[in-house]
């Protein structure tokens, strides 16, 4: 059997990818290896995203199909793997490739991260023997946690002067950039310049302004803001980005956007929805722990 390695092209094996990863997803419901194919999409399209070192991921082809990937998210120094189970004897030699082409900088230090499934206990017994450490890290922030939409989606209501709307009822790019900037956390005002960034992952092929809510403030302002992400052919939703203005936290804002995410995918036929994140917030809703997918880390210098 002859495997080919070779530097992915964005122009040529996008779509390929979204393929595999529709096609490799496994049971519905159950825990799962790879990325959802909404995570690999809404990387390509993510403002933050270093697209310059997309010639540093890795494609595993067998008979000129895709088998296996090794990439990294926003940039390098952080790596995830996407591969074919009957291909799963591949992630010795994707680790090689991963400390020869994917390591980052941090502190003036190389090192590499991974993300191992927590049932992968093959692929952390070889993290081990590459001499690859847990990181100390609060669980919550690398939790894959999952609502069963086979289930009724509550209702939510909003205190007075508030309202639920869709981006296809307004799209005020500058008010959804306010929200996600502040929502993030970020002090003061968000920078005019990154307006084109936000643009740029609303042209994404599967960014549904249907599937994006906001609550609106009375004074007009978004406050809140949840997206969400449909792959019909897995009948699975995603659930990103979430984000919510510190000075409208804890009045119940968050949890009505996501919770009219997932009634507007389950309404298309979704049957789970997925976020990755173990926070309090998600729990409350209604998000159960699936699994964990925990970085182990390694340093060179």
């Amino acid at each position: 059997m002859t495997i080919n390695v070779r530097p992915y092209n964005r122009e040529q094996d996008y779509d390929k990818i979204n393929i595999f990863l529709q096609n490799s997803y496994g049971e519905l419901g159950k825990p799962y290896e790879n990325w959802l194919q909404p995570r690999w999409e809404y990387m390509h399209y993510h403002p933050y995203t270093n697209a310059n070192d997309f010639h540093k991921i890795g494609v595993w082809e067998h008979n000129k199909q895709i088998v296996a990937v090794a990439n990294y998210e926003h940039k390098p120094g952080r790596c995830y793997f996407q591969v074919d189970p009957k291909h799963s004897y591949l992630k010795d030699e994707m680790i090689t490739y991963a400390e020869n082409f994917l390591t980052g900088s941090e502190n003036n230090r190389k090192f590499l991260k991974f993300y191992p499934a927590s049932f992968d206990y093959k692929y952390l017994e070889l993290l081990t023997k590459r001499g690859y450490k847990p990181v100390e890290i609060d669980k919550k922030w690398c939790e894959v946690t999952q609502y069963d939409l086979l289930k009724p989606v509550p209702q939510v209501k909003l205190p007075n002067g508030f309202k639920l709307q869709s981006l296809a009822t307004e799209n005020d790019i500058y008010k959804v950039d306010r929200a996600l900037w502040r929502g993030f956390n970020h002090e003061g005002e968000p920078n005019p310049a990154d307006i084109s960034g936000r643009k740029y992952l609303q042209s994404a092929p599967n960014f549904k302004m249907a599937l994006n809510i906001v609550v609106v403030a009375p004074n007009g302002n978004y406050v809140s803001y949840s997206g969400i992400w449909y792959d019909s052919v897995n009948e699975i939703s995603y659930v990103e980005p979430v984000a919510t203005d510190p000075d409208y936290r804890k009045m119940g804002l968050g949890k009505a956007a996501v919770l009219e995410c997932l009634r507007r995918t389950k309404a298309m036929g979704a049957k789970y929805a997925i976020v990755e994140s173990g926070q309090e917030f998600y729990h409350a809703i209604g998000f159960k722990n699936l699994f964990y997918k925990c970085p182990w880390v390694k340093y060179f210098s």
